[in-house]
Order: C-alpha cells, then sequence, then structure tokens
C-alpha cells in the first residue's frame, strides 16, 4: 500500500511549524517532509519527530535567497562554494533527522547564460554533492519542476532529469524526485511517465490539478493512479506537497485508507 508523508510546509499551517509534528501523528502519518528546517535547531525538529513516532522522509537543501526568488541554484556558475556549504549543512540536519534523502533545487536559468554552461555545472555540482552524500548515507534527488508555477526553472521534465541522472553515474548516486503535480501540468500521461522512469524514482509527492489542492479536488483520477503506483512495487515515500483547500483535517478523505 502506497506510504503517504505530510509535507509540513503546506500542511497543518493552521499552527506553528513544530507543533505540526503532533498534528500529522493524530491524522495517521508516519512521516514528513517540508522544504527547509533551517530557521530551527536541527534537535528539537529531531525531537518532535521522536516524540511523535514520526520518519523524516525528504527535505530541500539551502535554496539561496528563498524571499528574493531564488529557487536553488546547482546549475548556476560562480555559486559553487555557496552550493558546497549548503550541502555540507543540509548533510548536518539529515545525520540529527535520520533523513535518507536531500532535494537539491536546479535554480532559474539565467538569460543570458547558454543551456549548455548551466548543463555542466548543473552535473558537476550535483556529482560532488553525489559523493559527499554518499558518505553520509544520504542519497540526493532532483526535482523538475513545471513552468507555470516557477518560470524559468532549470529543470522541467522527467526526461531531462533522467539524462542529468544517467550523466551523475545513475539512480545508485542520484535520486529522482517525481511530483505528479508537476508531470501532469508539463507533460500528463502521469501512469506511464512513472512506470516508464521508476528506476530511477527515490521519492514521489502529490497534489491535484488545477489549484495544487488535497487529491480528489481536481482533475486527477487518484485511485486509479495510486493503484497502479502499489501495483509497480514502489516502496519510497510519497510526500503530500498540497496546500489544503480549507482546513487540513477537513481534506484528508482521500488518505483515510492509507492511514498508518
Amino acid at each position: 500500500m502506497p506510504r503517504f508523508a505530510a509535507n509540513l510546509s503546506m500542511m497543518f499551517t493552521e499552527v506553528p511549524f513544530l507543533d505540526r509534528f503532533a498534528r500529522a501523528r493524530a491524522a495517521g502519518f508516519a512521516a514528513v517532509e517540508f522544504l527547509f528546517p533551517y530557521e530551527h535547531p536541527a534537535g528539537e525538529i529531531a525531537r518532535r519527530l521522536r516524540d511523535n513516532g514520526l520518519s523524516q522522509a525528504l527535505f530541500n537543501a539551502p535554496p539561496g535567497d528563498w524571499g528574493a526568488g531564488e529557487r536553488g541554484f546547482a546549475a548556476l556558475p560562480g555559486r559553487g562554494a555557496e552550493f558546497r556549504d549548503g550541502i555540507k549543512r543540509a548533510l548536518e540536519y539529515a545525520d540529527a533527522l535520520s533523513c535518507p534523502l536531500l532535494h537539491v533545487m536546479a535554480g532559474l536559468a539565467p538569460a543570458d547564460v547558454a543551456r549548455d554552461t548551466l548543463l555542466a555545472t548543473y552535473a558537476v555540482n550535483l556529482a560532488w554533492a553525489a559523493e559527499e552524500c554518499a558518505k553520509a548515507g544520504v542519497k540526493p534527488v532532483i526535482e523538475p519542476i513545471n513552468h507555470r508555477d516557477i518560470p524559468g526553472f532549470f529543470l522541467n521534465t522527467t526526461d531531462e532529469a533522467a539524462a542529468v541522472i544517467e550523466a551523475v553515474g545513475g539512480p545508485d548516486r542520484l535520486g529522482l524526485q517525481f511530483d505528479l503535480y508537476h508531470c501532469q501540468i508539463t507533460e500528463g500521461d502521469l501512469v506511464p511517465t512513472m512506470e516508464r522512469h521508476l528506476p530511477l524514482v527515490a521519492h514521489m509527492q502529490v497534489a491535484d490539478t488545477p489549484g495544487r489542492h488535497e487529491p480528489g479536488t481536481g482533475e486527477v483520477n487518484w485511485p486509479f493512479v495510486f493503484r497502479r503506483v502499489d501495483e509497480s512495487g514502489f516502496k519510497g515515500w510519497i510526500g503530500c506537497e498540497y496546500r489544503p483547500a480549507g482546513a487540513t483535517e477537513d481534506g484528508l478523505g482521500w488518505f483515510a485508507p492509507y492511514r498508518a
């Protein structure tokens, strides 16, 4: 049966971040993910995980100046030292949280830099990150993101991500974060795309379209999709990276068959 992780950056926002762990556990989740932990001490987050019997499935490496619009910088020339420092900081948190996966964001593609240059920078940085993460027992993952939500994001399609993973050394070194929401917007054909790339997939995420709300609020036939995910043998976590249409608990009817 698919295993779902609550995304605490988007769900249970009715309460402060550190109180969301208990709410997720009470709702029946056995794992959580979130965007960035760095505003809070790693030890305090680890305590919330431990006290609530939760696993940490995934979080993101530092993305640059998020408030100013940066969305990572792994593909951006001239940011190598900052990138390496960010990975080292993220791995400190991953160790404290016993988190096996680290999402590394590519960033927005500058209009005045050739794509080949960005791709080469991306590959070099990811290869370095893969080496450092392997020492810590962590796998870095990359995620294609649609141009509607993040215009100009460097990595957009599943095939692009697959080519990068192959260039960096394959799925033993670098994994695919397969977000069905982004795939539906950019590519569609959700189940065949998922099945074609399944050997690369380390983590999945879900939200319905349009609106990025909970499954069942939009156009996707989620019972069919989840059944095919289950039949595929995928054993990883599926992050619920959606914005609840109302109060978080009021929108969890879709989740009832999967409660831990």
